[in-house]
């Protein structure tokens, strides 16, 4: 069986179905609905990736609170390995697990409100970590602050690092030692005047570059200059658009590591993203290898 190593992040998120966003002023909204779920770009991964038969080890930052035991509870539960890391605030009082509210719209776009932000600050042993990653087949960093001070015990190791830079802005120093550290890249174009651009400015220091489009699917630039289009594969209902994203990267990497040719990797990774967006959770209910490769076969 593969093992992924995946850094950072989980939180518990307050989901709110909105028809609209509110435009200013008082006033009273009523949401078509509203639920708890646990949330986090390390979550997301880490879920996707086990249903779909990968060894997972996650390293998360947790208070010690009611939501960090939510967290807790529905990672042990899918039978992923949570290396646990409390962390405290400046004046060394223990912080609270990462909590966000969504407002979501009925076409699957996202406000998020950091209700509690991510801490940027570990006192992780990062070398006896990288240490104990050493038999990982890929080590995922998610690109949180804390995580920053874990890249070069990884680098060191040389194993693939793939990361995720979700609505990366051209220029942004943030994101510079992730993409020095990374060997594959996703991105989204939400923030892209010319998404092929950069692309192409990424693979000088990548080996693969994927670019989602949302609804329009995604694009991929390799090393060698070759690029490869995968539409959006249609649902017949979309029920939460959180975690798709984290689904798409997974089944790909699922598919990297099963040796598939880059189409089908796009494929697979196109279903476990349609898969999710039918859940209220971070990934399928029924996801697994088998139900994404039956997903496959449907028409984009």
């Amino acid at each position: 069986m593969n093992k992924v190593v995946v850094i950072g992040g989980c939180s518990v998120n307050s989901i709110i179905h909105l028809d609209e966003l509110p435009t200013g002023g008082s006033g009273t909204v009523i949401a078509r609905d509203s639920y708890k779920a646990v949330g986090g770009t390390g979550a997301g991964k880490a879920l996707n990736l086990k249903a779909l038969g990968i060894d997972v080890h996650l390293h998360s930052l947790l208070g010690d609170d009611a939501e960090g035991r939510t967290v807790q509870t529905t990672i042990a539960n899918a039978g992923v390995v949570l290396e646990l890391a409390a962390h405290t605030q400046a004046d060394g009082a223990l912080a609270p697990t990462e909590q966000h509210v969504n407002l979501m719209l009925p076409e699957g776009h996202r406000v998020s409100i950091y209700t509690h932000p991510p801490a940027s600050k570990s006192d992780t042993d990062w070398d006896r970590f990288a240490t104990e990653a050493n038999d990982a087949d890929v080590i995922v960093v998610n690109i949180l602050e804390y995580v920053r001070d874990a890249l070069p015990a990884l680098t060191r190791l040389g194993k693939p690092i793939w990361t995720d830079l979700h609505d990366y802005r051209d220029g942004v120093e943030y994101y510079d030692c992730f993409i020095e550290a990374a060997d594959v890249i996703f991105l989204s174009d939400t923030n892209l005047t010319d998404y092929r651009a950069t692309m192409r400015t990424l693979i000088e220091r990548s080996e693969l570059v994927i670019c989602t489009h949302g609804e329009a699917g995604v694009t991929l630039l390799n090393k060698a200059g070759d690029w490869y289009k995968q539409e959006a594969l249609k649902v017949e209902k979309v029920v939460d658009t959180n975690g798709a994203g984290d689904a798409f990267f997974s089944g790909f990497l699922k598919g990297h590591l099963s040796d598939y040719p880059l189409e089908a990797c796009l494929r697979l990774a196109a279903a476990c993203g349609a898969l999710a967006v039918q859940s209220r959770s971070l990934c399928g209910e029924h996801l697994s290898i088998e139900t994404a490769a039956a997903m496959t076969q449907q028409p984009s």
